[in-house]
């Protein structure tokens, strides 16, 4: 069974950083796509960040201050937020896509609260 776990998440003060996990398991984890993806209550589901191969995408909203890492060998993928804004507030969800036949996969999601 494929499952995507997640870890990091937390209340953090504005300015602050939290570096989010992702473990991978289930999937041939090279062959997909992995991103970052956020909801806000109220709001759809956007995309963060994601990684494929050497390259990076990331929402305008998080450019600079937020980083995609992925390591093939432990099935992980990170997110680095630095520079944490109340806006940035939201349950992040690890999505992986497999290249080969499309399927997608989601983590349960993890809160991220940023405040004073």
């Amino acid at each position: 069974q494929v499952q995507l776990v997640e870890s990091g998440g937390g209340l953090v003060q504005p300015g602050g950083s939290l570096r989010l996990s992702c473990a991978a398991s289930g999937i041939i984890f090279s062959r997909n796509r992995m991103g970052w993806f956020r909801q806000a209550p109220g709001k759809q589901r956007d995309l963060v960040a994601i990684s494929l191969g050497g390259a990076t995408n990331y929402a305008d909203s998080v450019k600079g201050r937020f980083t995609i890492s992925r390591d093939n060998r432990e099935n992980t993928v990170y997110l680095q937020m630095n520079s944490l804004k109340p806006e940035d507030t939201a349950v992040y969800y690890c999505n992986a896509v497999d290249i080969y036949d499309g399927r997608a996969y989601w983590g349960q999601g993890t809160q991220v609260i940023v405040s004073s």
